[in-house]
């Protein structure tokens, strides 16, 4: 009975995150004053992407999360710096192959690139680079170092290998950034930062126990940059006449497959694809908790049930994707373009950032953490506010981009030359949340919703690439969080009464 009611309440969060669809309902009625092409499909598409993630967060908290909470407490208490980096390592390589998010995105860049970026060759790139950098920042808890060091010759980093990247992989490689840290790896990834950092003497949970998740947002922006390059400057280009060919031979054999045989077919594949994508964590898991810890698992039964519950959830998810949130932004894009101005299409993308944003989840969570850690020092709906308004006017900034069709260069070496700056001038306590804060904005539903809004500008505006253009809206709204985050936390250091919290 209990666990029902959680399901319900977790269903109720999911809920929550089709907020946006509000802001999509409004323009529809009030602007555009019409109703899109396949709405009931829409309509069964989002609902099944609340069921999906609702599943999957439920098969999380009773199968994944519990396990990996002891492993971490069990680690942290041996006190063993390589097994805490070898499982801070496996922690995050299994969580970022798994994440929804991520394959969204992996599998639009797939096909919009025709094959030259690989999908599953992107999210194991991605995987194992979060894995690295857990790594990196366990060691980093554990030795107790600031943490803006890291980011600002990281980010220097960045902006040098974006200067050298070619234009088609650059807002890629910056969404793939924003969309390592969501459903999956934010909780694991936290608990196990703040979990160090309590249990170590003298480190303190705010400066110390955030953060990861931000080396995790960061590290993948250079390596699938550096793919980018590998593939564009020496990689083959796909053949047209290839790809009609089998786009061809595909639509046939698809064709010949009509009927409940094939359609039961399909879904079984695409379930047994799904499982392929959450094994790796099931073994890490399990690998870690017969092998090193050497001690049988507390109600298997309900483990075993959550495994199911997570397979099925992300299965229902990116069945919703393709009928609801990829048709909801392409078709919010093909409508707006053909107003007499664009200034809609900026109001919509401003809305559509602050509300997605307020309804996330995954903010909450680390606010009222962050409210905890920072003993009055910061208020957990302010940072809610603040990092919504700069959501908000990033993917703004995105859409002018596409627009304008300037340049995605100079727009986040300036985005981020920013971020270094601030990270230099702003209260170190303040540098860890930040960062993090910018990493958990882009939710379940926001990442389809967002990514198809810049694929679909870019295919309705002449002149635009889509491969080029359409994405890098998700790296607008990672950006622009931290600058607001940080300029308040200046602002409340300099400006406010000795004495007086935030």
């Amino acid at each position: 009975m209990n666990g029902l009611k959680e399901f319900f309440h977790i269903l109720q969060h999911s809920f929550r995150n089709l907020l946006p669809i509000v802001v999509v309902a409004f323009f529809q009625a009030v602007v555009l004053r019409a109703v899109p092409d396949g709405l009931s499909s829409m309509v069964v598409g989002l609902l099944v992407v609340v069921l999906g993630v609702a599943l999957f967060l439920q098969g999380l908290e009773l199968g994944i999360f519990p396990i990996g909470k002891n492993l971490s407490n069990s680690f942290a208490r041996r006190g063993s710096l390589p097994l805490l980096m070898a499982f801070g390592f496996c922690l995050g390589f299994s969580a970022v192959i798994a994440e929804p998010a991520l394959i969204a995105v992996a599998s639009q860049a797939e096909m919009i690139s025709e094959g030259r970026v690989d999908a599953f060759t992107l999210r194991v790139l991605v995987a194992l680079s979060v894995g690295a950098v857990v790594a990196l920042g366990v060691v980093r808890t554990i030795l107790g170092h600031s943490l803006h060091w890291y980011m600002i010759v990281g980010y220097l980093l960045v902006v040098l290998v974006t200067f050298f990247a070619p234009e088609e992989i650059v807002g890629l490689a910056y969404d793939s950034g924003g969309v390592t840290t969501n459903i999956v790896t934010v909780p694991l990834i936290a608990a196990l930062g703040i979990g160090l950092a309590v249990s170590i003497r003298g480190r303190n949970a705010l400066a110390h126990g955030f953060g990861l998740v931000a080396l995790a947002v960061m590290v993948p922006m250079i390596s699938v940059q550096l793919y980018g390059i590998v593939v564009y400057s020496f990689g083959d280009a796909p053949d047209p006449a290839v790809m009609a060919s089998a786009a061809a031979a595909t639509g046939h054999a698809g064709a010949e497959q009509v009927g409940l045989l094939g359609t039961a077919l399909h879904m079984l594949v695409d379930l047994l694809t799904m499982f392929r994508d959450v094994a790796p964590i099931i073994l890490v898991i399990l690998f870690f908790q017969y092998a090193v810890i050497r001690k049988p698992i507390a109600h298997l039964h309900k483990v075993i049930g959550g495994f199911v519950m997570v397979i099925v959830g992300l299965y229902a998810f990116v069945i919703g994707l393709k009928l609801g949130l990829f048709p909801v932004g392409r078709s919010m894009a093909e409508q707006l373009v053909t107003l007499d101005t664009f200034l809609w299409v900026y109001l919509f993308a401003f809305s559509i950032g602050f509300a997605t944003t307020m309804a996330e989840p995954a903010l909450i969570a680390i606010g009222q953490k962050a409210e905890e850690a920072g003993k009055g020092r910061l208020n957990a709906n302010h940072i809610r506010i603040l990092v919504a308004i700069g959501v908000a006017i990033g993917i703004t900034i995105g859409v002018h981009r596409i627009i304008t069709g300037d340049s995605i260069h100079y727009y986040i070496m300036g985005g981020y030359a920013l971020v270094i700056l601030l990270t230099w001038l702003a209260p170190k306590y303040i540098v860890p949340l930040a960062f993090d804060l910018g990493g958990v904005t882009t939710s379940e539903v926001t990442v389809p919703l967002v990514t198809a809004l810049g694929i679909g500008l870019a295919t309705h505006i002449e002149g635009r690439s889509v491969l080029i253009d359409g994405f890098g809206l998700i790296a607008f709204a990672s950006i622009f969080p931290i600058v607001t985050v940080m300029l308040y936390a200046l602002y409340a250091e300099r400006f406010k009464p000795t004495g007086e919290t935030s």
